[in-house]
């Protein structure tokens, strides 16, 4: 018997790294999961690969958009009848710019994809969740919503503020039977980290991508980056059953970066 037999989840980016794995987990864990991701092609492909047939659905879209957020979470209701588990995990955007040249552009797009996304996702759930009495609300937030590097002003504050949101939903619905936390994943060499490591390490006074890893890598205790299995495995902790009572709670999984 399955940690997750009988549930439903929904999950924002989960066509690949972090999302993947825990779509991945949850389904081999009995759920039913509808993942979301802004390529047709690239989301029919994830289906074909995690090879679990009608289990798993695809909703496409961009989920720093209001009418997307709030569709996978109705899509996901009509497909499965229900919603248990909403995971709020896009990966965002991390723009590489000191506060004193940062533009207002750049700003509304780290608020947008970082934090208005997952106050969308999380007024919608919990919408479907309070009648019931019953759900989880899971957060990828960041190490970075606990620290504050520089050259990532906007990634910091908006992942600190999605932190606070996450523990003032935690007491408004506490004592409903649902729970609401955030997961703080530390340095994983995903696809989105490749792609902007070499502007983040510049930003950060780091000069190459190789020496962001190898820094972030050296300020852990394992030495290593971590990986994507490894957050999944705290999220299904926290989907489960045997999750009922942490909530209000930030989870670094982050091999002992932060020093608190």
């Amino acid at each position: 018997m399955g940690k997750l037999d009988g549930k439903v989840a929904c999950i924002t980016g989960g066509t690949r790294s972090i999302g993947r794995a825990m779509a991945e987990a949850f389904v081999s864990e009995g759920a039913k999961v509808v993942v979301n991701g802004r390529n047709e092609e690239k989301g029919q492909k994830c289906l074909e690969e995690m090879g679990a047939g009608d289990a798993v659905s695809f909703f496409a879209g961009d989920s720093s958009k209001q009418s997307v957020v709030e569709g996978l979470i109705d899509f996901t209701v009509s497909t499965f009848g229900q919603l248990d588990i909403c995971c709020l995990n896009s990966g965002g955007v991390q723009m590489t710019a000191p506060v004193a040249q940062m533009s207002d552009e750049e700003w509304a797009l780290e608020v947008d994809w970082n934090l208005n996304h997952v106050f969308w996702g999380m007024r919608k759930a919990l919408q479907h969740m309070i009648p019931r009495e019953s759900g989880r609300v899971l957060v990828t937030s960041s190490v970075e919503g606990k620290l504050g590097k520089p050259g990532l002003p906007g990634y910091a504050a908006t992942k600190h503020a999605v932190n606070g949101l996450v523990k003032a939903a935690a007491h408004e619905v506490g004592t409903l039977g649902i729970t609401v936390n955030s997961i703080l994943p530390g340095l994983i060499e995903t696809d989105i980290v490749r792609e902007t490591g070499p502007d983040s390490a510049v930003a950060m006074g780091l000069g190459t991508y190789e020496t962001l890893i190898e820094v972030f890598s050296s300020e852990s205790a394992i030495k290593r980056p971590n990986k994507v299995e490894e957050v999944a495995a705290v999220a299904l902790l926290l989907a489960s059953d045997a999750g009922r009572n942490i909530t209000g709670s930030t989870f670094p999984v982050d091999g002992g970066t932060m020093p608190y």
